[in-house]
């Protein structure tokens, strides 16, 4: 049962405010965890809770949402704590009121993205694992592009696949993709902090029109994967990519390595939800090999 006198004790804490909230209020929280609005006259707190053992999700969550605040570029909910309260683990962020993302607010977030994209590592991965969705999502530091996305990304959710009874056309073809993926690359991609997870649900705007992203998935790679991905499922504008490209325009071959790129959500689909997502994946892969010739 969640020990809401503990979370506001920590909120006040961390906040260096009292906070003496009313009664949680129930929202939508997605498909892996529950939330809850908490909020007095002086505060709102969006909080997101779920079994204590995915503590590690939220504390990787939280470093991914202070990195890209770091950056001073495009807006995210501002992370305040999280830890264990009553057997559950939570995070708290700020509250904010989403009004969608379209018109200006979708231009200035493919200015704001471009900028983001702009602030780089030495190498690709991450400081730490994180999760896409509820799927473990390994980051350890990898300075060759080609073998960070072969190992930690296709090669690994080709694995699980192969454990979750996923295998024949799916793993042969699987295999030959990884063992060309050079052909896909005449470009070496600088490691831009990307968002890791920005599909059309994880993007909104503020009461001001200002662009919001959250539910983060962070590491360093190739931007053209965040760009991607905002193709996958759909909810981003032409005003949006128009923005971006301005700010700073996408290399030839785009067109191809997004669906590479893609592969990898689509792959994580399946691991997450079987169905028709295999289906969907060798699709993908046929694709990249005929454009590979």
């Amino acid at each position: 049962m969640t020990d809401w006198t503990e979370i506001a004790a920590r909120i006040a804490n961390a906040s260096g405010e009292s906070f003496s909230p009313r009664p949680p209020r129930q929202i939508g929280g997605g498909c892996i965890n529950t939330a809850a609005l908490l909020e007095d006259e002086a505060g709102r707190w969006f909080v997101k809770l779920n079994d204590a053992s995915r503590l590690d999700m939220f504390e990787a969550e939280l470093d991914g949402l202070r990195a890209m605040a770091e950056t001073g570029s495009i807006r995210v909910p501002r992370p305040l704590c999280c830890g264990i309260a009553g057997g559950q683990a939570y995070i708290v962020m700020e509250y904010l009121g989403l009004t969608g993302g379209g018109g200006t607010t979708a231009e200035r977030a493919g200015e704001q993205l471009a900028a983001m994209h702009r602030s780089t590592a030495e190498g690709f991965g991450w400081h730490r694992d994180n999760t896409i969705g509820a799927t473990p999502q390994p980051n350890a530091w990898e300075r060759d592009w080609l073998r960070f996305w072969r190992e930690r990304r296709l090669g690994f959710q080709l694995e699980l696949a192969a454990r979750n009874g996923h295998g024949g056309r799916l793993q042969q073809r699987g295999a030959i993709l990884m063992e060309r993926l050079g052909a896909l690359f005449d470009r070496v991609p600088a490691p831009s902090l990307l968002h890791g997870d920005l599909w059309g649900g994880n993007f909104s705007g503020d009461a001001d029109g200002n662009p919001v992203v959250f539910d983060p998935a962070c590491y360093y790679g190739d931007r053209e994967a965040d760009i991607a991905m905002t193709e996958l499922f759909g909810g981003f504008s032409g005003r949006f990519y128009a923005a971006y490209n301005d700010a700073w325009r996408l290399d030839a071959g785009y067109e191809t390595r997004k669906t590479l790129y893609n592969l990898y959500h689509v792959l994580n689909h399946l691991n997450l939800f079987g169905g028709g997502y295999g289906t969907q994946a060798q699709r993908m892969i046929d694709r990249l090999l005929a454009d590979i010739g």
